[in-house]
């Protein structure tokens, strides 16, 4: 069994909880307001959120010049690919279903593991990526038949979670001597950036006082999202192997779906039900102790 510091226990579950309910509280957001705004009003806000938190702990902001390179294509890989293509994606899309989507991203991390970094794939983990495959299947099996464009936004969102496994995979193993809240807040403020060229390009039209209800969506990401669970993200992938990242990963989707029935009266069909026990299983069996690789590298630690 792993042992997790009461620290890592905490910041699981809460990562669990917040990312969970924040599926639908983003669908009820991008639902009547541009997406893209609505992203970038959330990560202007949340910056400062994490610029306190790391005054507070006194984590100091610089990254060395000779990683800012790699600071950048760790920003592209975990954070701006899917942002973008989650915004693109969402509106077309159930928040459940979106969630179920997103949160394959372990599986696709291990075909990146294995095409890339060499770690093989066990027998169950190659029952894992047959799983998740057909539960996406499943989720997309509504889309198709009212051919409303759903599948394409499906497709998009499957792009860019396979693009974030690869991040995580690239985070694991990144060597840049600073804190990981200093990666995080300035991969933060480049996403920021893009999102926010995003909004101006292509939604300034539609720009408005953003509803009430839309607020405190903004505000719910800004301070649950960008300014605790990202970065409690960034950290456990840094320090952690995989398993114990599958703790949170297994359960954000389930709750994503339930809430968003709850919270916004979606339905659920029986695909979705199945959907979610495969992706589930499919996950367990990629993560779970002895399905990973021996010869993982083991990233620096400088938290």
């Amino acid at each position: 069994m792993l042992h997790l510091t009461q620290r890592q226990l905490v910041a699981l579950l809460l990562l669990t909880l917040f990312w969970g309910f924040n599926w639908p509280v983003m669908k009820s957001a991008v639902n009547g307001y541009p997406p893209f705004t609505f992203r970038a009003l959330s990560m202007l806000l949340g910056l400062p959120c994490l610029a306190l938190v790391m005054v507070g702990m006194r984590v100091p902001f610089a990254i060395p010049r000779r990683h800012w390179p790699e600071l950048l294509l760790l920003a592209i890989t975990n954070m701006v690919v899917w942002h973008v293509f989650l915004m693109l994606a969402l509106p077309s899309l159930s928040s459940g279903r979106a969630a179920i989507l997103g949160y394959t991203m372990p599986v696709f991390s291990a075909l990146w593991g294995l095409a890339l970094f060499s770690e093989r794939l066990q027998p169950r983990q190659a029952l894992g990526v047959a799983a998740a495959g057909l539960g996406v299947l499943l989720l997309l099996w509504h889309e198709f038949s009212r051919l409303s464009g759903a599948p394409m936004a499906g497709a998009a969102l499957l792009f860019g979670t396979a693009i974030w496994a690869l991040g995580t995979q690239q985070l694991r193993r990144t060597r840049i001597a600073a804190p990981t809240l200093a990666i995080a807040f300035w991969m933060t403020v480049l996403t920021t950036l893009v999102v926010g060229a995003l909004s101006v390009a292509l939604e300034r039209p539609r720009w408005a006082m953003p509803p009430t209800l839309t607020l405190a969506a903004i505000g719910y990401n800004a301070v649950l999202i960008f300014g605790f669970c990202q970065p409690a993200w960034f950290s456990l992938a840094r320090s952690l192997p995989p398993v114990a990242s599958s703790i949170s990963i297994c359960m954000i989707p389930v709750l994503g779906l339930l809430s968003g029935a709850w919270m916004l009266g979606e339905v659920l069909h029986w695909q979705d039900a199945v959907a979610i026990g495969l992706i589930v299983s499919a996950i367990f069996a990629v993560l779970l102790k002895g399905g990973q690789s021996r010869n993982h590298a083991k990233p620096a630690r400088h938290d």
